[in-house]
């Protein structure tokens, strides 16, 4: 994905289960790409420092602005990407939301 100046960031740490899940996690969230047009940059990590303290997952997105991080919120897309999550063994997450 090109990389597209944008003024609003949401990230997120996934804690799985099994944290051999984590690719299929990744492949899971990467699918949003080109999906939902409020979502102007992505990126997904998995965590190869693993420690107690370490979450399995980050996904780094990049919006214009909180509105449009709000639209991408209720996009049917991304609540079927939560729903799978879910099933896919994901424990906790935490976000993060800024102004750049």
């Amino acid at each position: 994905m090109v990389k597209v100046p944008a003024v609003y960031s949401h990230i997120v740490m996934f804690r799985l289960e099994d944290p051999e899940d984590a690719p299929h996690v990744k492949r899971m969230l990467m699918a949003m790409d080109g999906r939902i047009p409020q979502l102007r940059y992505i990126e997904v990590g998995i965590d190869d420092a693993p420690d107690p303290r370490s979450s399995h997952v980050v996904l780094i997105t990049r919006f214009d602005s909180p509105e449009a991080l709000r639209v991408y919120a209720t996009h049917p897309h991304h609540l079927e990407v939560i729903a799978a999550l879910k099933d896919a063994g994901v424990v906790e997450s935490r976000k993060v939301d800024y102004a750049d």
